[in-house]
């Protein structure tokens, strides 16, 4: 490859088919699933080196911060982070992506990537994505189709046709998700592969394809690019514009309807995590099926994936056989291993319950680093607090709540009315009701204290901010 591929990388989805680990407020693609970085790190990982540019991502406002904290702990800069108003799917994501490198270089070749995909055969993914490259600087339209393995009935299918020079072959239809009876016949003809989601082409080749397919969409995301405002470092798409989008997938909005698609067959491994029987295939296993995360144990189990996320809690298994276990602070999961797939359905039945644990973690992450709720009762609250090297919260106060901070890992920068002062290890501050405060870590390591926080109300919105590094109101 001569010319640098922009990876355009979408991360604002949130799943709950690998619910209770992946969440609303902390979805699977920022999650360790297989390995020991994310999946989110290990696609820009992918996505980088000689043959890259600078990635473009596409993020919501809720999650740009872990996105940017994970890809500078991999040392990776990215060319720009777009946030979106509002989730619309992937079509009007991927417009303002290449509207976004058309700025400086129409004819930039991207490569569109979901952020949650599993590959771990990274040269054979180079050599697939290099087979594509010539098409798409033809100005064809690149997809990427996976050889089947099996008849599955949970992604959609691409269907093949003649070559088309370069490695590419003709596109000839999209297929939607086939029931069994239909993905049994069209593994046996080889003329169909899974369609991965991952998209090649220059720019304005995107564009072009809008203007002719989807033009409203074209002039709503352009005002929303024309109108974004500059937000520390990221650029937010104007809510407006953004609003009149369609919530339409980029398969739907275009590809189905240009005549320039082409695929190019990747034959390495490749899987999009949809559930735990997804994780538990990819997962080492013993000779009997058994796979362990985190702090888990098995006897005399078959087929079986047990999952611990508390260092503290021993996950157990006894007899089990096709089961899923999977145990958080919060929640613990168990489930046939045949019945996972429904688990979608089953966090809208919570969601309807009002069960909290439905989309929220204990566990909230913050741009200056994150809390967890140790202990919650009528008057009093305990947390645990871990803020992020040179990071800082915000100037504040609070109506009905004081607060005890006890330092134990690190130094504690604190702030208390107009008196400043360093709080190291095993020292403890005392925060008034109303007192207006701020803790900050100066340090370059991450400082962790313990918060108890005391008063008839306990609530997070409990904040009055009169300084913030990170423009929340």
């Amino acid at each position: 490859m001569t010319q640098d591929i922009t990876p355009v990388i979408l991360c604002g989805g949130s799943g709950t088919r690998l619910w209770p680990v992946s969440r609303k407020s902390f979805p699977k693609q920022f999650i360790a699933l297989i390995g020991n970085s994310s999946l989110f790190q290990q696609s820009s990982t992918r996505l980088a080196g000689k043959t890259f540019a600078a990635p473009v991502i596409v993020t919501n406002s809720d999650f740009r911060f872990i996105a940017t904290q994970q890809l500078a702990e991999l040392g990776i800069d990215p060319d720009a982070v777009l946030i979106e108003p509002e989730a619309k799917n992937t079509a009007p994501a991927l417009l303002a992506g290449a509207l976004q490198r058309a700025k400086t270089e129409p004819n930039a070749l991207m490569l569109a990537a979901p952020s949650d995909h599993l590959i771990t055969q990274e040269d054979v993914f180079h050599a697939t994505i290099a087979s594509g490259v010539e098409a798409a600087q033809n100005g064809r339209i690149v997809t990427f189709g996976i050889t089947p393995d099996r008849p599955e009935t949970g992604y959609g299918y691409l269907e093949t046709g003649a070559k088309d020079g370069a490695g590419a072959i003709a596109l000839t239809r999209f297929v939607e998700k086939p029931d069994h009876e239909t993905a049994v016949k069209m593994l046996a003809s080889g003329n169909f592969l899974w369609n991965s989601g991952i998209f090649m082409y220059t720019a304005q080749t995107l564009i072009d394809a809008f203007a002719a397919h989807a033009p409203d969409m074209l002039k709503h995301v352009q005002a929303a690019m024309d109108n974004a405002k500059p937000d520390l470092g990221f650029l937010r798409l104007d809510p407006p514009s953004w609003a009149k989008c369609e919530d339409i997938s980029i398969d739907f909005a275009i590809m189905e309807k240009v005549d320039n698609i082409s695929v190019v067959q990747h034959t390495g491994d490749w899987s999009d995590l949809g559930g735990w029987a997804a994780v538990h295939q990819h997962a080492d296993a013993d000779g009997d099926g058994v796979a362990l995360q985190g702090t888990s144990f098995a006897v005399d189990c078959k087929d079986t994936l047990l999952r611990s996320e508390v260092d503290t809690l021993q996950l157990v298994g006894l007899g089990l056989e096709n089961i899923v276990a999977v145990a958080m602070p919060d929640a613990v999961l168990v489930a046939d291993k045949a019945r996972v797939a429904d688990l979608g359905n089953v966090v809208k039945k919570m969601r309807a319950a009002a069960i909290p644990q439905a989309d929220t973690f204990p566990k909230d992450h913050r741009p200056w680093g994150f809390f967890e709720t140790l202990i919650l009762a009528g008057r009093f609250q305990v947390k645990r607090i871990v803020v992020n090297p040179g990071a800082a919260l915000s100037l504040q106060s609070h109506v009905h709540r004081s607060e005890h901070w006890i330092v134990v890992a690190g130094t504690a920068k604190v702030t208390i009315d107009d008196k400043v002062q360093l709080v190291g290890e095993n020292t403890s501050v005392y925060i008034p009701l109303g007192a207006v405060h701020r803790m900050e870590n100066p340090g370059k390591v991450p400082m962790e204290l313990i918060e108890v926080q005391t008063g008839s109300y306990l609530g997070e919105d409990d904040i009055i901010r009169y300084e913030d590094v990170y423009a929340r109101s």
